[in-house]
């Protein structure tokens, strides 16, 4: 079966802004698509169960389940308990990061100097969209990084450089239960994960198609 991401009745659709954050909850069987809309955009994104937010996404679980560190279709998002929360259905992009992690005042003041600490960053996007959920500082955990390009070299390090995306590309998640997701649409500009240039992303909840339902 090929999902594609205007699949059944439309739940919500909405444009992001450069900068800006977006959490929406998404049951089980509808479709999340997350799309690039100007090219080379990071989102960093957030997974829990939607009915206990002490499930939530696991980076650890889903790298050695999958074998490999970057997510593409195919791709199952796992929880700290090993449990399914999402799917990655279809994606035209390639490959997306789950190491690099989030951007935060602290990270951008240590890499890039004092003069970047009053930056905004995805940290502050997850709190302050979190706070609408009950979700504090202890419940953010390694992220998703949609889009983004962080390559591994021979010897282990991380690299964050251009972007694979471009305009229009996006990636389709299906709900394997009820989840609550959160994105930061990266305000990050003294690297190329943005191309120095925070754009505008979409987000689109769509039910499943007749044929999908049982």
């Amino acid at each position: 079966m090929t999902v594609t991401a205007h699949s059944g009745r439309v739940v919500s659709d909405d444009t992001v802004p450069a900068r800006a954050a977006w959490s929406g909850v998404v049951r089980k069987g509808e479709l999340l698509t997350v799309t690039d809309l100007h090219g080379n955009q990071a989102a960093d994104f957030l997974l829990y169960d939607a009915h206990d937010t002490s499930v939530r996404y696991s980076a650890p679980d889903t790298i050695q389940a999958q074998g490999a560190v970057f997510l593409t279709t195919g791709s199952v998002l796992l929880s700290n308990e090993h449990t399914p929360l999402m799917t990655v259905v279809e994606d035209t992009c390639g490959r997306h990061d789950t190491i690099g992690g989030a951007c935060s005042k602290e990270s951008n003041t240590l890499r890039y100097g004092h003069h970047t600490w009053s930056q905004h960053a995805c940290v502050e996007n997850f709190l302050a969209e979190g706070s609408k959920h009950g979700l504090g500082k202890r419940d953010l955990v390694s992220n998703i990084n949609w889009f983004m390009n962080v390559p591994v070299e021979k010897d282990g390090t991380l690299g964050i450089v251009d972007g694979i995306s471009a305009p229009g590309l996006r990636v389709v998640l299906r709900a394997e239960t009820d989840v609550l997701a959160l994105l930061s649409n990266c305000p990050q500009i003294n690297n190329p994960c943005n191309g120095f240039d925070p754009t505008a992303v979409r987000m689109t909840i769509t039910g499943p198609d007749d044929s999908d339902e049982v």
